[in-house]
Formats: structure tokens, sequence, C-alpha cells
């Protein structure tokens, strides 16, 4: 029987940014769905903040109307908007802060979480302001969403003026594909199982994939991503957090120390790349007009109406680990937008056998692989090679025990958000960047930035609607490896 989850202490959740598309499409369904499953008390608050000049029931028949189209029960969402409050505020102007002050202070024992679902150049603002109000004290936290600065100084600076109103225990820096089901499946893989540990080395594996595939340009976001690109917006961050989980050391336990503490040494071991070898090791690419998802679509350029811009909207790399367990593993990286489908993946692939018994009969001998799907459907396959059943001689067959978690476990699995959201609440960072981690991945990351900018090189062109610029087919093919693209 599965166990009922268990309810957090009451808290106010502030939610800067409260209009905007992060909040109405993941934040406000994500406490919805946690509420509704009954581990969020009715005496807690979600305070939505942002410039528009709302009221209360303003706000929440904007949220209604965003949860009934999310599938959400008319009852429960009715229930749920009653902890909704909503006010105007400018991160740079007084006006309100006053109110907003004295509007926290009358749930005094509350857990106060602070979510900056704002631009970055907002956080150190609102972060002074709630310190001038002390509102930075007691069991207060801050959440500070992607990216952290553009580059190593400009992270530091972050941190160093967030630091001194809010201290490193109280600062959760989300990831959210951290909160994924098949990412935490990958620690019970590992370290629940005897099977894979013992095989999970550089012995063992030939090399890992890792794919952020998405089929949408850039839309609304250009003015911000024109300005960051697919390293900041992806690699930095989010696939760098995936390499960590897949590479670490078995950490001592499950404390959030003992495992931020195992991601830290593999960025720190990450090989350079720089203007040496950046040229090998890197792919960038831009898309141009084409199709997706049976649609016409522009190019990045037309999009960004400039015809000037290097920034890549794909990238690829090779990285390697410079450690005992790794030495000689290749992780190939790749993340883009305009590709063939939506798909993010980890695909570990073993060596092969290193002597076939079967003769050219039986047909080839595929390398096993395993699988971790996170999105769109969440799942776990193990490729392995099977007789082909019937008379007539061996024939071998590749095929893949499945486990998805919607049909293993009958029910719909949680959004990252939801989890993310609630371990803030209890005070669990072990899902969060510690601040030497965002330092450590800008150390590995700005060498490359460098030497992209240095070879004045433009992003290699593709059409919307393929995997990439061909070059970063060769980036692995010239490896005797191709990219998994099984779509079954």
């Amino acid at each position: 029987m599965t166990a009922s989850p268990q309810p957090v202490e009451p808290f106010d959740l502030v939610i800067f940014g409260g209009t905007g598309d992060l909040a109405v499409r993941k934040l406000l369904p994500a406490l919805y769905h946690r509420y509704a499953d009954g581990q969020i008390p009715d005496t807690s608050r979600v305070i939505g903040i942002a410039r528009e000049m709302l009221d209360d029931d303003g706000y929440r028949a904007h949220a209604r109307k965003a949860l009934l189209e999310n599938g959400g029960d008319k009852s429960k969402v009715d229930d749920f908007l009653k902890l909704l409050h909503y006010r105007s505020l400018d991160a740079r102007k007084d006006e309100g802060w006053d109110a907003f002050a004295a509007l926290m202070s009358e749930q005094p024992g509350h857990v106060r979480v602070f979510y900056l679902s704002t631009s970055p150049d907002l956080f150190v603002d609102i972060c002074n302001r709630l310190g001038e109000h002390g509102l930075n004290q007691g069991k207060a936290r801050v959440v500070l969403e992607k990216p952290i600065g553009r580059d190593l100084a400009s992270a530091n600076q972050i941190n160093d003026d967030v630091g001194r109103v809010f201290d490193e225990s109280q600062t959760y820096r989300i990831d959210h594909y951290l909160g994924k089901e098949t990412v935490q499946n990958l620690l019970a893989l590992r370290f629940g199982n005897v099977l894979f540990e013992p095989l999970w080395n550089a012995e063992h594996i030939d090399h890992v994939q890792i794919t952020v595939a998405e089929t949408l340009g850039v839309g609304q976001r250009v003015a911000y991503y024109d300005h960051a690109g697919a390293l900041r917006d992806m690699v930095q961050n989010h696939i760098l957090q995936l390499l960590c989980m897949v590479a670490m050391e078995p950490p001592s336990s499950l404390s959030p120390d003992a495992v931020r503490d195992e991601k830290l040494k593999v960025l720190r071991s990450l090989k350079p790349i720089d203007e040496s070898n950046a040229a090998q090791l890197t792919v960038r690419g831009q898309y141009r007009a084409g199709a997706a998802e049976g649609q016409s679509v522009a190019g990045y350029l037309d999009e960004l109406k400039d015809h000037k811009s290097h920034t890549e909207s794909f990238v690829a790399l090779k990285a390697e680990i410079a450690n005992w367990r790794w030495a000689g593993v290749p992780f190939y990286l790749r993340t883009g937008k305009r590709l063939p489908e939506r798909v993010s993946e980890i695909v570990v692939v073993f060596k092969p056998v290193p002597h076939s018994i079967f003769d050219a009969s039986a047909g080839p001998l595929a390398q096993n692989r395993l699988v971790l799907r996170l999105q769109p459907d969440e799942n776990i396959k193990l490729w392995v090679t099977i007789k082909h059943p019937g008379p007539g001689g061996l024939r071998l067959r590749h095929v893949s025990l499945d486990m998805s978690f919607a049909e293993a476990f009958g029910v719909q699995q949680p959004d990252a958000y939801e989890r993310l959201i609630l371990d803030v609440v209890r005070g669990n960072p072990t899902l969060f960047m510690r601040r030497d981690e965002v330092e450590a991945a800008w150390r590995w990351a700005d060498p490359i930035l460098a030497a992209w900018a240095e070879s004045g090189e433009a992003p290699r062109p593709y059409t919307a609607g393929t995997w990439g610029p061909s070059a970063a087919v060769a980036l692995i093919e010239r490896d005797g490896r191709t990219w998994n693209e099984d779509s079954d």
C-alpha cells in the first residue's frame, strides 16, 4: 500500500513574477496538486507579486482559468484559490513594500519562501528590499531561478549580493531537472541495486549521451535568449547537473552536503575545453527556416529580426572526466531548439562483449544500453540481446526491458516543481545547487564561450526539424559511435 503524502508545516510562499509564464504554467499547478493531495495546510498562503494592478479576486480568477485548463477539479480548485493573495510591487520602487511587510507579519510563525521567478537582474533588488523590511529573518528562504549570471564573474556578484541578505543555508538555487522522477530513480538504480554499480565505470561503459531536445523555437524569449544562447541556457546548468548525477561517486548518505560534495568533485574533474581544443570538441548551430510538428517555421535570425547574431540555438560537446572511474569514457552532450522531437534522456552505452560465440547467421550483436527518459514520458529501458523465438536456427534480437512510471504505478507522476517547492518548505536543499557547484560549472563553461568569441565564427546553420548541424553527427561518428535517436 502506498503511504499517504505527509503534510508540510504551514508556510507563506511569495512568488515574485506571480503573473508570469513560469508561475501560471508550473508553480501554481504544482502547488494546487500538492494541496489536492493533502500536503498543504489550509492556513498556508500563496502570494503573487508583480507590477500589474490586480487585487486578490483578479489574481484568483487568473489562476482559476489556468488551473481548470490544466485539468484541475473545480471544487478543489476553488478551495485552493482561498490560499491565494496578490500584491502589486516594483522591486525598484518604495511604494507598497511597507504594506507587504505588514501582510507577512500576520503569520509570524510560518515558513517564508520567496520564489524569485523574475529576470536575474532583479534578484539583488528584491533581496535587498526583503532585508530592509526584516523579511529575511527566522524561517525565511529564497529560491533563485536559473540562470545565475552569464559567466563566473556575474554569478559571483549575484551570489555575493544575495548572500549579504540570505545566508547560504537559506538560499535555494533551483534546477527543476533534478526534481524529475527519472533523475531520482538514477540514484535508486545505481545505489539501491547491486546489479549496476560494479559495472558503472570505464571498464564496462563505452560512453554516455545526454540529450535535451526541444521542438520549439525561441518564441517570446528571443530577447533573453539572444544574450544567453544554448550553452548558458541549458548546458551550464541542466545538462551538467545530469552529468553529475550519472558520474558522481556513491555519497556516504543522502544528506544534502554528502550528495552535493560528490557532484562538485565531478565538476572539478571535467577536462578543460578552451581555445586549444574547442574546434574539435564542440559544435555550435543556429536553426534556419524549416518545419516543426507539421508546420512551417521561421529561422532564428528571422525571429530575432537581426541577421548578424552569432548566438547558438544548438550545442553538441564531447566532455571527459579526469578521474579513475571515468578515464577515457566520453560524455556526448547536446541540446537545441527546433529539433525533430521534444525529448530529454540519458543514455548509458555499455561496451560490446569481448568475444562473440555466434556466427553471422545469428545477426549482429548490439551493445547494451540503459536509457533514462526524463521527458515527455518518464521511463527507464534496459536494452539487452535475446534469442528471437521460434525454430529455424538461433537468431538474435535486441529488445528493451521497459519500466514506464505511469504504467508501473498507475498514477500520473508529479511534476518536478511539486517536489522541489515542498523541499524548500521542509528546508531540504539536497536537490538544489550549492554556490560552489555554480562556480565550478561556470569555470568549465567560461573558456568554451571565450574560445567561440575568439574564433569569430558564426554558428553552423541547420534546418528546423532536423537534429542539428551535420558537424554534430561527425562529432560522435568519428569516434565510431552514433547518437541515440530511437523514439520507441
